[in-house]
């Protein structure tokens, strides 16, 4: 890995100096756009929207657009006096419990590594943070831009995850939050029970990207100039109106069933003087006789129009 930041945590009057690593990478499979007759790549020139004319990276700077077709334009000497270029520190503002963090805020995940002769410093602020059972809340200066962020530990090492400041959060709006919808006693308890039938221990290493794994087997025929056969698509038929909890009960024995539990027997029907299945039985067997008995009935009047017939 290669360190993408250098610099130190204030801790007190503590300073550990630091590196910092991308903790995470992305795993999709990236394209070119290419011109699908010979396959060269597909090139894009920096145009002026006004003059049309091609621009070297040193005649552009950053806009920006206030409004009315006005723009105001920053230089490279306006962003030199802003004391994000030259911070390397990471501040830490306060320690406070995990739960208190609403993971919508986290962004991305660095490692910190202890840099020269900060390994003791950096040991102690980390099984500091263990024993407290705590994060702690930084800011920190990166890619020209001051974010918050916490620090915590992973694998024995310090993490930063980066957070959005509240505001850039946005507030939910939907129209179902003003609606007055109730949920019954029973169907929250059938909710309730397929919960429980589904619980379980998150395991990261048990999910995969199945898309991505499809795509690379697409790939690799191109490369090995295989025949590739793509299975149809079969439309699904609308979702219709179903009945709650008789979906959630089925969702129930589904989920119980996946997981080699047996269903509970159905309950039986209450002894009564008069049980329905004799009655059914004789039913089934007077049924037979009715049959027999239009069979030798109808030949005979078959019988008597041949008679006059003749």
């Amino acid at each position: 890995m290669r360190a993408i930041w250098k610099g130190a945590v204030s801790f007190g009057l503590v300073s550990i100096a630091v590196k910092l690593f991308s903790a995470t990478e992305e795993k999709d499979i990236r394209f070119h756009q290419v011109h699908r007759t010979d396959g060269g790549r597909i090139k894009y020139q920096r145009t002026c929207s006004i003059d049309g004319e091609v621009v070297s990276y040193d005649d552009i700077a950053k806009g920006y657009d206030i409004g009315g077709g006005e723009m105001v334009i920053l230089t490279d000497e306006d962003f030199a006096d802003l004391p994000l270029t030259t911070s390397r520190a990471i501040d830490v503002l306060e320690f406070v419990p995990a739960e208190q963090i609403d993971p919508i805020l986290f962004a991305k995940s660095y490692y910190l590594e202890p840099e020269g002769q900060a390994a003791k410093p950096y040991v102690l602020l980390r099984d500091a943070l263990q024993d407290a059972d705590r994060v702690a809340i930084v800011k920190i200066a990166l890619r020209q831009r001051e974010q918050l962020a916490t620090l915590r530990v992973h694998d024995g090492v310090l993490v930063l995850n980066t957070m959005l400041w509240p505001d850039e959060v946005r507030t939910p709006d939907f129209g179902f939050l003003d609606e007055d919808i109730e949920t019954r006693p029973a169907e929250l308890a059938m909710a309730s029970s397929l919960i429980d039938s589904m619980a379980g221990s998150f395991k990261a290493d048990e999910f995969t990207d199945n898309y991505r794994a499809a795509l690379q087997e697409v790939i690799d025929a191109k490369v090995e100039g295989r025949e590739i056969v793509q299975p149809e698509e079969t439309e699904e038929a609308p979702a219709a109106a179903v009945d709650l909890m008789a979906a959630l009960k089925a969702s129930v024995e589904r989920a119980k069933a996946a997981r080699g539990e047996t269903a509970p027997a159905p309950a039986k029907a209450p002894a009564s003087s008069s049980p329905p299945a004799p009655a059914k039985k004789a039913a089934a067997k007077k049924a037979p006789a009715k049959k027999a008995a239009t069979k030798k009935a109808t030949p005979a009047p078959a019988k008597k129009a041949a008679r006059k017939s003749a």
